[in-house]
């Protein structure tokens, strides 16, 4: 797995220091605001990609005496700190944006290279996006995925340039170009929100989904015929890692070879649903109330 996630952090590193290289040289030759708040955010692509390139390497540690519960959280960590630079180029952004509308003046040429650099930018930046959403699903990588987001939105945000950019050419109005780039700023904030908000719930031990949580209970409601009930289920994620403990109700006359082995059967199950998962289950034996319960024991056909 860490081989994967390191090989979709080095082709990362290289598309967006080309990119970065790209833009910087079309900003300098159009004098375009928008194609510069380009490069700004690809520069802390950059900076989110060293970042990343790190942290999976430290989230891939196996767990120690130190960290029990292993280093996934670095992961959460990384994500976060990429939401802050994301956030931070978007106000410097739209500064940049306001000033050259009230105090420099806007003006923007030759056009046509801003217009090339955008075109090739934003085809890079789908092919790169699709890669890493593919390889973060696979892995299971909220650092991949936060990576996913941000050159995901850098080719909405490149599209808006490039159609300010075609504009401007078609009606020579140059104040367009801060305008669009003030445009990207606000889509470069909504990224940085959503990063944040995912990352920030894995570091404060929000629960699995709704739909996680569904496979959770199914695995042990196929049981119902040996398992009386289940209570106490709590789970919690830690980059790639889930961790889920709950308390198992089994019948009051079953041996504790039964119950071990129930235990282990749903560990499994659990795990094979959902992979790189830690399962505890304590187990508790039935109160007798035999009327309110459906599985067929000894004590029951004794009532």
């Amino acid at each position: 797995m860490f081989s994967t996630q390191s090989g979709a952090a080095k082709l990362m590193l290289i598309v967006v220091i080309g990119l970065i290289v790209l833009k910087v040289v079309a900003a300098v030759i159009t004098g375009s605001i928008s194609i510069l708040a380009q490069a700004v955010d690809s520069s802390l692509d950059l900076f989110a990609v060293v970042i990343t390139f790190f942290t999976i390497r430290i989230a891939a540690k196996p767990a120690d005496e130190e960290h029990p519960f292993g280093h996934g959280k670095a992961e959460n960590i990384a994500a976060i700190v990429q939401a802050m630079l994301i956030f931070t180029a978007g106000g410097s952004i739209i500064y940049s944006a306001i000033h050259r509308i009230i105090i420099v003046g806007a003006k923007v040429e030759p056009v046509e290279a801003g217009i090339g650099a955008m075109l090739v930018s934003m085809i890079a930046s789908i092919f790169l996006s699709r890669h890493l959403f593919k390889v973060s699903k696979a892995v299971d990588s909220i650092a991949l995925q936060a990576n996913a987001h941000n050159i995901a939105a850098d080719v909405y945000s490149t599209a808006a340039v490039l159609l300010g950019l075609v504009a401007v050419r078609l009606t020579k109005l140059n104040i367009l170009d801060p305008i669009i780039a003030m445009a990207v700023a606000l889509l470069i904030l909504k990224s940085s929100y959503d990063v944040l908000r995912k990352s920030f719930g894995g570091l404060v031990d929000v629960k699995l989904p709704d739909g996680e949580e569904s496979v959770i209970k199914s695995c042990i409601l196929e049981h119902g015929g040996k398992v009386v009930a289940f209570h106490e289920l709590r789970t919690r994620k830690a980059g790639s890692q889930r961790y889920i403990d709950l308390h198992l109700v089994m019948p009051r006359n079953a041996s504790v070879e039964e119950a071990h082995r129930m235990c282990d059967h749903l560990e499994r199950d659990i795990e094979t649903r959902l992979p790189r998962t830690s399962v505890t289950i304590h187990v508790e034996p039935c109160t007798i109330e035999c009327e309110q319960c459906s599985v067929s024991c000894i004590l029951r056909k004794n009532r």
